[in-house]
């Protein structure tokens, strides 16, 4: 006597194609946070390079604006301090149409031979109210920021 089975299982069918979709959008997810996640990470790396640089900008032009030339002086750079004595520096500054304020426009930080380089863009305003655009480069120079070059 034969028992035969009450109950059978329907065949299950495979779908392939909905299993590797899953694991494609799984897939694709994991690459968009990880896409959103080095661009948060690069976005701070910029952000921490360049504050130092706006500051050391924004400090010497707050005090060659307010007519503290001296402490403005000690804000150059070794190469800068090389081509003018505090006197000649201080003269120069003072020479009309002096500078009465002024405008952070943009920020920029390079390396170049392995050396950081800061631009600092400026609008600056002078006596009669006259206005122009100015870069102002700064370097770091031991372990400070210090501006270079030629800033008028």
């Amino acid at each position: 006597m034969g028992s035969q089975q009450s109950w059978t299982r329907p065949v299950r069918r495979r779908r392939p194609a909905r299993a590797g979709l899953l694991f494609a959008g799984l897939g694709l997810l994991l690459c968009l946070i990880g896409v959103a996640g080095l661009g948060a990470w690069n976005l701070q790396l910029i952000t921490r390079s360049t504050e130092p640089v706006r500051r050391t900008a924004d400090g010497f032009l707050h005090e060659v604006a307010a007519g503290d030339v001296d402490r403005a002086y000690e804000r150059l750079c070794a190469e800068a301090r090389g081509k003018w004595s505090a006197g000649g520096f201080s003269a120069w500054v003072r020479t009309p149409p002096q500078v009465t304020g002024y405008e952070i426009t943009d920020v920029s930080v390079a390396t170049r031979g392995g050396r950081p380089l800061g631009t600092v863009t400026v609008r600056l305003t002078r006596e009669g109210g006259g206005s122009e655009d100015r870069r102002l480069p700064v370097v770091r120079e031991d372990g400070r920021w210090r501006v270079c070059g030629d800033p008028f």
